[in-house]
């Protein structure tokens, strides 16, 4: 379907409104095309604009307080908190763009104020971050920080948002979490090391004979620990997205496409990080763009014929 009928479908008409949304969609398609192909594709028109817009916040948030220096990055989250509070408790609406489209999500699904609030509460954890000395602390951020991210728009297709029966969705949600920031962290280890911090704890480095010092520097020397610590840490993400794999049976039917296709091209990402493995120290893993869209296909065609049924 196209953009501006998806809009129409959600019930947005007032051209300024559309105008915002469409500045959410150009950014979202820009920084995480797959993630918006399988969107567009997979999930019923109604719930586009809503997801773009979370989308669209979560990553204009994680961009004001991922790089520079910590005290820099608290205070544009405290600036960005106070913005986003005012913008969407107003009556009036905001002008910026990612505002605006957060604000008109907000009043057309409520249960999303809660759900932003999460996401900036935690967002305090990203904006301290400096790296991790255990395993626990890995753990924590993703409880305060991933999790709720994600939420932003997994909770826009949970079965009961907010009521306690969507429980072991949630959970489902978390252990997909886990194992895609482990994921993450492992694909950008070289970009995150030359910034002056990396996602694995401290205590994983120091298992397997690694320093961060010659991470940094490319040191060829470890390249042997560093296939140890891949091998290690993909297969913790392995048993994550093992147990995230209830989570289509856990949404209505209308839902299952997008979120088989989102864990598939997780694992995908698993398996070109595992096989990169020691290359790591030099250059980032991704999926490969056909295999990707493989996936989405093959799902888009299942999400037709059910509609057909329907």
């Amino acid at each position: 379907m196209r953009w501006a009928a998806a809009l129409t479908r959600a019930g947005i008409t007032d051209p300024h409104l559309r105008r915002a949304y469409d500045v959410q969609r150009r950014l979202v398609r820009r920084f995480a095309l797959h993630e918006y192909v399988a969107a567009r594709l997979l999930l019923p028109a109604r719930l586009h604009p809503p997801v773009i817009a979370a989308v669209a916040y979560m990553h204009t948030t994680d961009e004001l307080i991922d790089t520079g220096e910590v005290g820099a990055r608290k205070a544009a989250l405290r600036r960005w908190d106070e913005e986003t509070t005012a913008g969407i408790e107003e009556r009036t609406p905001p002008t910026q763009p990612t505002l605006l489209a957060l604000w008109d999500t907000t009043r057309r699904h409520p249960h999303m104020a809660a759900r932003v609030r999460a996401f900036l509460d935690g967002a305090r954890v990203e904006a301290e971050w400096t790296g991790f000395d255990s395993e626990a602390d890995f753990q924590a951020y993703v409880d305060s920080y991933s999790l709720p991210a994600l939420m932003l728009t997994a909770s826009l297709i949970a079965p009961v948002p907010d009521a306690g029966a969507d429980e072991p969705f949630v959970e489902g949600c978390r252990a997909l979490i886990e194992g895609w920031q482990r994921c993450d962290f492992l694909a950008d280890l070289s970009e995150d090391a030359e910034q002056g911090r990396i996602g694995i704890p401290q205590d994983e480095l120091d298992r397997h004979g690694l320093k961060f010092e010659d991470l940094r520097s490319k040191s060829e020397a470890c390249v042997p620990g560093l296939e140890r610590l891949v091998r290690a840490q993909t297969e913790l993400a392995e048993e994550s997205l093992a147990e995230c794999r209830v989570l289509p049976s856990l949404a209505a039917a209308e839902f299952r496409p997008f979120l088989e296709a989102l864990i598939a091209v997780q694992e995908l990402r698993l398996a070109a990080v595992q096989r990169e493995g020691g290359g790591l120290l030099r250059r980032e893993a991704g999926p490969g763009g056909l295999a990707a869209l493989g996936i989405l296909a093959r799902q888009y065609r299942r999400a037709r014929t059910q509609r057909r049924r329907e």
